[in-house]
């Protein structure tokens, strides 16, 4: 069993900044790309960053500049540094993690969401 653990979301004004974090644990033999999803009230759920095991990163248009996706392998963990906010990034997020189980055996896990409030 594999489990995502997040937390650092919170209520913030606009110009704000957060620090989410969210570490694995469990039967893990490596894990590949590791990343935040967020769905707001009303809207589809959207890929915004992530990072795979050679650092390559990739974000979403929105939050380029704004946002910072890292990641410390020792601790199976991924941080997303929130900066700049404003309330259209309200929402839930969600961490996601490719972990191979084993060699031969990778599977996707999800994190239970952190809630990211930015009032105006």
């Amino acid at each position: 069993q594999v489990q995502l653990v997040e937390s650092g979301g919170g209520l913030v004004q606009a110009g704000g900044s957060l620090r989410l974090s969210c570490t694995a644990s469990g039967t893990i033999y490596s894990i590949d790309e590791m990343g935040w999803y967020r769905q707001a009230p009303g809207l589809q759920r959207e890929l915004i960053a992530h990072i795979n095991s050679y650092d390559n990163t990739y974000y979403k248009e929105s939050v380029k500049g704004r946002f910072t996706i890292s990641r410390d392998n020792d601790k199976n963990t991924v941080h997303l540094q929130l900066n700049s906010l404003n309330p259209e990034d309200t929402a839930i997020y969600y961490c996601y993690a490719e972990v191979m189980t084993s060699s031969y055996s990778q599977s996707l896990f999800w994190g239970q969401g952190t809630q990211v409030t930015v009032s105006s």
